[in-house]
């Protein structure tokens, strides 16, 4: 449409983001990391926990989505994300001690269909942070804080 039809275009290429309203069952990680440690249940990893992603809070990712709407010249795409990694086992450390819960990690086998997962997803944020300016502000422990306290008020656990 850029070319053709002269329209002004945009796009973002939108990595890992989480935050509160999201639905606990949704299936993603971090809602389901949530929603076991605060039912006291296991935390399911699958495979040996090594493999890295980064997320993002919902609010730093709306920023940088204004940021990306606001700047008349650039088209894109625009990675917006974080480019804070941590591994799964990680992660399941630090929703336990966000949660307080007493849960434990449970390591499960890798299922066949997640075999070819790539074993690191992190956006390369350069562009972003050279053409607007985007950087998260929101750390993982204090967002998690913020969607712990949503998933306890939420009665869809």
């Amino acid at each position: 449409y850029a070319r053709f039809k002269g329209t002004d275009v945009a796009i973002a290429r939108i990595f890992n983001t989480y935050g509160e309203r999201m639905n606990p069952h949704e299936g993603r990680v971090i809602n389901t990391f949530i929603r076991q440690a605060l039912k006291g249940e296991p935390l399911t990893i699958y495979g040996d926990g090594s493999q890295t992603r980064s997320f993002c809070h919902v609010n730093d990712l709306v920023d940088g989505l204004i940021a990306l709407l606001d700047h008349s010249t650039t088209r894109g795409p625009m990675n917006l994300g974080s480019t804070h990694e941590v591994t799964m086992n990680q992660l399941a450390a630090t929703v336990i001690a966000v949660t307080g819960s007493e849960s434990r990690v449970a390591h499960l086998p890798l299922p066949q269909e997640r075999i070819g997962d790539p074993k690191q997803r992190c956006p390369d944020l350069t562009y972003a942070q050279m053409v607007l300016g985007y950087k998260p502000s929101i750390s993982l422990e204090e967002g998690l804080g913020y969607m712990v306290e949503y998933f306890q008020t939420s009665e869809s656990l």
